[in-house]
């Protein structure tokens, strides 16, 4: 099975603690790295997970608070110490460009590569990437501020030829890419081979959901129905669930309750906040009503 990876790098809130770097992850698809977020000290913790940069190439950065995206400006200059010479491009709701580019041209006189800003809406789900592997699909939140998470899909990959039956029925090498992608088999007599015995399917694609900052919102439930692994934000517990509701978060019980109604195969929680000590009491809270559920912390790494 091909790599399908993902690297928490942090996974704090807005207050600086000693236990947690502020959000950041990176999804490892076939060795091509995807960034989401980029907080502060991000460029070292990739560093740590012995991550590569030169196979990073998109950002996403889910809304403009600066625990999601203050670690830009120093992962763009060191890339540029480095001498990169591939485009970067960073996708993000609307106003990240004007913020970022008085500092690069103050900082950086002398770019030795592009940075190239993509703007997508926050109202509803849209495709930003794709290539022959990966779609890349925001999905909408709700926070104080525009705000989305994004959905990381697979592509199915085609039919696994089974030799054997290949062989037998003497079929051309010119015909193999056609019956992998499901295509039946007409001998030379005139004879269907029909395409199941002749392959067996591959792999159901995986996908991986990030719910950055948002409010309890039922309403994503259907768009990530079934994901192999989703990441929600569980900034609070149920005893702070007033403080939640200010400040547009989710408690680790409504964490768990997305995950239980969106019948996903396992729930990562994060983005902790600096008033627990322990996060374990976030953990038994969410685990009691889903039971597959891990907490996030610096330089794991979970196989989707």
């Amino acid at each position: 099975m091909e790599k399908f990876e993902l690297h928490v790098l942090g996974c704090g809130s807005a207050l600086p603690t000693t236990r947690h770097f502020p959000t950041s992850q990176i999804v490892n698809m076939r060795d091509k790295l995807f960034m989401i977020d980029c907080g502060e000290g991000t460029q070292l913790q990739f560093r740590k997970s012995r991550l590569k940069f030169s196979r990073l190439n998109h950002i996403f950065i889910s809304h403009l608070h600066g625990d999601h995206c203050f670690g830009l400006l120093g992962l763009i200059s060191t890339l540029n110490l480095l001498g990169r010479t591939a485009e970067l491009h960073i996708h993000s709701p609307r106003g990240l460009d004007k913020l970022m580019m008085p500092m690069l041209e103050f900082f950086n006189h002398h770019m030795s590569y592009k940075v190239l800003f993509h703007e997508f809406g926050t109202k509803e789900a849209t495709i930003i990437y794709e290539d022959r592997s990966l779609t890349v699909t925001t999905i909408p939140l709700r926070h104080r501020m525009p705000c989305c998470g994004f959905l990381f899909t697979e592509k199915q990959t085609p039919n696994h030829i089974i030799r054997e039956m290949i062989d037998f029925y003497q079929v051309p090498i010119y015909e193999l890419n056609r019956i992998k992608n499901g295509a039946d088999y007409i001998t030379p007599e005139g004879k269907i081979i029909a395409n199941s015995l002749l392959t067996r399917p591959s792999s159901p694609p995986r996908s991986y959901a990030y719910c950055s900052d948002t409010i309890y919102l039922p309403s994503i439930v259907e768009q990530i129905k079934g994901v192999n692994l989703l990441f929600h934000e569980a900034t609070f517990a149920t005893e702070d669930a007033p403080r939640a509701k200010e400040t547009y978060h989710t408690t680790a019980a409504q964490a768990a309750q997305i995950a239980k109604d969106a019948d996903v195969k396992k729930l990562l929680i994060g983005h902790f906040s600096a008033r627990y000590e322990d996060e374990d009491s976030l953990l038994k809270e969410a685990s009691a009503i889903f039971s597959n559920t891990q907490l996030a912390k610096e330089t794991l790494c979970i196989s989707v």
